[in-house]
């Protein structure tokens, strides 16, 4: 492993770990990368290899049009889509894929996940948004480049800033998430399935259960997010 991809290459690698260690995967089935903007390229996990015997040195650094730079290994298949999200969303410095169990679910029901409690509101002002099922040409074409395409045109449909809303499902596949660098990411691919998990089970108890109102999304956002916020040390 070169020492000039050595500090990327780990980044990658521990917020994979994060995956298996929070159990957002099953198998071989997610991955994490980590961009470097300065120099154009990112880290991403290789193809098909277990959790158990990754390493650090195993990571495949690749260029924003999907060359491999540095590596050995194939590169994680879902690559052309976050080379596709890096090069559209310049503000994300890393990027999550899984198939974690109730974000799944909703993605399957291609169903919005409503805003109904404070722990959703706390990270976001709106629902989580689910993108339509890819259509059939996009399918036969470039189809991991085009899941790319497919999370842009949903949050231009939708109106939705990617620097606010952190997360997507999409139709009949799975979650992806991004944030300010790998770690951010992850933490953002468990926070949504645990939101997913608490909505399902909110319309299992209530099926007519109402959204969370107006005054406590703000103030739940707010105190942790806003210009005044409070939450945490300073």
């Amino acid at each position: 492993m070169s020492s000039i991809y050595k500090d990327l290459k780990e980044e990658c690698y521990e917020a994979n770990m994060q995956l298996d260690a929070l159990k957002l995967v099953i198998y071989t089935f997610g991955n994490v990368s980590a961009v470097d903007r300065s120099k154009g390229i990112f880290a991403i996990k290789p193809s098909g290899v277990p959790y158990e015997i990754l390493k650090p040195e195993d990571i495949v650094i690749v260029d924003f049009d999907n060359n491999i730079v540095e590596g050995s290994m194939r590169p994680s298949s879902d690559t052309k889509t976050h080379a596709y999200l890096y090069k559209h969303w310049e503000k994300i410095g890393g990027i999550v894929h899984t198939h974690s169990t109730y974000a799944v679910a909703w993605a399957q029901a291609q169903r919005d996940i409503p805003i109904f409690g404070t722990t959703h509101a706390d990270h976001l002002t709106t629902d989580i948004p689910a993108a339509a099922p890819m259509a059939d040409h996009l399918i036969q074409g470039n189809y991991e480049h085009n899941t790319g395409i497919q999370i842009l045109d949903c949050f231009k449909e939708k109106g939705l800033n990617y620097e606010e809303v952190e997360m997507v499902l999409l139709g009949n596949h799975g979650p992806f998430t991004w944030g300010k660098n790998a770690a951010k990411a992850v933490y953002n691919s468990k926070v949504l399935e645990a939101v997913a998990e608490m909505a399902y089970l909110t319309l299992q108890i209530n099926p007519n259960a109402p959204r969370l109102k107006d005054s406590l999304i703000k103030k739940h956002y707010d105190r942790k997010h806003g210009t005044d916020s409070y939450y945490g040390q300073s």
